[in-house]
């Protein structure tokens, strides 16, 4: 279709760079994938989102197609099959409420993962972030049952809540969500026996430069 080759530049750990490798393999799009620390001064980021944020899908006419949510959607226009969005307008919805939710908890993991950075850390801050992070946590507990979250089918709601946990893993690993939520536990290990996730699996990122 419009694809002759596409280039996502990525962070390891990011879930917002994440989601958008699974679509693009569930979808089966060939792309090349560029790995950068988007803090440091170096990063070719700038050159194609004005906001300086990953992930961002480079087209080959150069043109860059920023933030994780709009991927998405674009993705959604342009490659409609296979849809990781029911047809329903209303299941539509669940799903994006749902991404909604998985995208309130990383950014909260994020916050949390530079405050904690700093040389004197907010400790009400912290606290909020937290709270933000359980709250979500346990509304997608209430979610998750032995299939897939909307319409019996893989797709959008599915990858925003395995990315998130898997992301938890990575940046929050001292979170007990294992011990307290077995619905997210389950539904975590099945997502990541899948082909799209397996070959996605996050890993950290050493920041060298000065952040906060």
């Amino acid at each position: 279709m419009l694809n002759d080759m596409y280039e996502l530049i990525s962070a390891t750990p990011s879930p917002y760079a994440r989601k958008v490798r699974i679509a693009l393999i569930e979808k089966g799009i060939a792309f090349t994938l560029r790995t950068e620390v988007p803090w440091h001064a170096d990063t070719a980021t700038p050159a194609y989102n004005p906001l300086e944020k990953l992930p961002v899908l480079v087209l080959p006419d150069g043109q860059g197609i920023y933030e994780s949510r709009f991927i998405l959607e674009w993705l959604e226009v342009h490659y409609p099959d296979p849809p990781l969005l029911p047809r329903d307008p209303v299941l539509a919805l669940q799903a994006r409420q749902i991404e909604v939710i998985c995208d309130g908890i990383c950014d909260a993991t994020v916050l949390l993962f530079f405050e904690r950075r700093r040389e004197a850390p907010s400790a009400p801050w912290m606290a909020r972030q937290r709270r933000k992070i359980d709250g979500g946590l346990s509304a997608l507990e209430r979610l998750a049952g032995p299939g897939f979250l909307v319409d019996d089918r893989f797709g959008l709601a599915d990858i925003c809540v395995g990315t998130v946990l898997r992301y938890l893993t990575v940046r929050y690993p001292d979170h007990p969500w294992r011990d307290t939520h077995s619905g997210l536990v389950a539904m975590s290990g099945r997502l990541e026996t899948r082909a799209s996730f397996a070959a996605s699996v996050p890993v950290p990122q050493s920041i060298v430069e000065a952040v906060v």
